[in-house]
């Protein structure tokens, strides 16, 4: 029963990945949270244990997504190189500070987080792209990297929740940024999942079958499934308007943070 759970949260996990370019782990960290929670799990680590797992599964959802993207050309390859080495340390480092804060304040700082995103996510599908925008220069693309690999850790994303924005808001248009988001949550992933594992494994984590903060069975069950879901979501956002892929987005982030805020209040 807990495999099939697992398998199902990957299916919605890997299409939410490949649709808005977030890496599922908007979908993963919640219903992980809720399966973990009623599996009895220590409520300190229940939160932890989700974003560690959540990172983890999007190693493969990343590399599911972002195949899918580049068929269609949806990736800025220079952008990438710019933003992935600041991605991955600033999401090993980032899963250290998630170590440190308690499980209830990870769910308020999670919630908060993203009803934010969501927010602005929603006014910017009103807006038309300014085309006369640039990136930043390199080192600043950098730096940025390194804040959203942290906040990546912190939330257990493959970043796509900051990463979309950000280059849209530099005029990227929606499609390139869901694209180049995708590829960009490896990176972010690959480190995050380790930094979870070597922390976790420090706090001597004491719930079965996990390795520090990552649950194995979870792990396989969400990455099977995402794996072959991604590409469906992937197909879907090309087909949507960018008005329209942004109000999805933010409807699912606005869910998904009103969830953590009521759950952190109660």
């Amino acid at each position: 029963m807990e495999l099939i759970i697992f398998l199902i949260i990957g299916a919605f996990a890997g299409f939410a990945a490949g649709l808005f370019g977030v890496g599922g782990g908007t979908i993963i960290v919640p219903l992980l949270y809720i399966v973990f929670s009623q599996m009895g799990y220590d409520p300190d680590v229940v939160m932890h244990l989700a974003l560690g797992t959540s990172l983890a599964t999007i190693i493969v959802t990343s590399i599911s997504s972002f195949m899918a993207h580049q068929k269609k050309d949806g990736i800025i390859w220079s952008v990438f190189r710019n933003l992935a080495p600041g991605m991955a340390l600033g999401c090993f480092f980032g899963a250290g500070i998630a170590g440190w804060l308690s499980g209830l304040h990870l769910q308020m700082i999670v919630g908060v987080f993203l009803l934010w995103v969501a927010y602005t996510m929603f006014m910017g599908s009103k807006k038309v792209v300014d085309n006369t925008k640039t990136l930043p220069s390199t080192p600043a693309q950098i730096s940025a990297g390194a804040g959203i690999g942290i906040a990546s850790a912190i939330f257990g994303i493959g970043g796509g929740s900051i990463t979309v924005p950000y280059l849209t808001h530099y005029g990227v248009v929606m499609q390139k940024a869901v694209g180049t988001s995708a590829a960009c949550g490896l990176p972010i992933a690959i480190a995050g999942a380790l930094g979870f594992m070597l922390f976790g494994m420090n706090a001597q984590v004491n719930v079965p079958n996990t390795i520090g903060y990552i649950h194995v069975y979870a792990f396989l069950g969400i990455s099977i499934m995402s794996f072959f879901t991604a590409k469906f979501g992937a197909k879907a956002a090309h087909a949507l308007s960018p008005a329209m892929l942004k109000k999805c987005f933010a409807v699912l982030l606005l869910c998904v943070g009103s969830f953590f805020l009521v759950k952190g209040s109660l």
